[in-house]
């Protein structure tokens, strides 16, 4: 039996993705969530996590603590569950998308942190927030339309890079960003998966709040 250590499912985002990958490939997991933001989050973290960062997957004597990572990882020991796209050019691509993910959108990330349970008005998007937007829907755009033929997905059947950008969709709906109709379209298969809809079941029951966030 694997461990998988978490943050919290409303607010973490990382964790979301970890968490997507570990179940797709059906990796049997204990879960082991970690509150953020208090003033115990790092040491309890860094007990499990060489980076003291979530999510972290532990299985034997191998631990991973960085969801690409983890997407590799679980690639490899479910070759059969379609973590990554079968076709080697679309696959190329679905791993392009999945590392400007994790290296990118800054603006977005800081101004619209994942909040699950965020019910408040939509907010305007300051200009690079607006900017990172304007990127992740034209790389949707472009997924859906040379790989998506069949499916709901960027790449037709989810994969990885549909966990990569499922934080996303949450930041955009939760936040009532402006989208066309095709991005909306995605963003509702996205939270209508049903591993989305069990961790959103999940992050609604939590009690932990994190006032920053929770203002916004």
């Amino acid at each position: 039996m694997a461990t998988l250590i978490l943050g919290n499912r409303n607010y973490s985002s990382w964790s979301l993705r970890g968490w997507l990958l570990v179940r797709q490939a059906g990796i049997a997991a204990d879960e082991v969530v970690i509150p953020l933001r208090t003033p115990e989050s790092a040491t309890l973290i860094a007990q499990h996590s060489p980076s003291a960062k979530v999510p972290v997957l532990i299985q034997g004597d191998v631990t991973v603590w960085d969801s690409l990572a983890i997407a590799e990882y679980c690639a490899e020991q479910a070759p059969d569950a379609g973590i990554w796209p079968a076709d080697p050019a679309a696959r190329a691509v679905a791993r392009s998308a999945s590392a400007e993910m994790h290296s990118g959108y800054a603006a977005l990330r800081g101004a619209w942190p994942m909040n699950l349970k965020r019910k408040g008005p939509p907010l305007l998007p300051a200009a690079d927030v607006a900017a990172d937007i304007a990127r992740i829907i034209a790389l949707w755009s472009d997924c859906r339309a040379r790989f998506g033929a069949g499916g709901a997905f960027l790449f037709g059947d989810w994969s990885a890079a549909d966990a990569m950008f499922a934080p996303v969709v949450s930041r955009l709906t939760s936040y009532g960003a402006a989208l066309d109709t095709d991005s909306s379209t995605y963003c509702a298969a996205v939270m209508a998966h049903p591993l989305m809809v069990e961790w959103s079941a999940m992050a609604a029951a939590e009690t932990w709040n994190i006032a920053a966030v929770d203002a916004l």
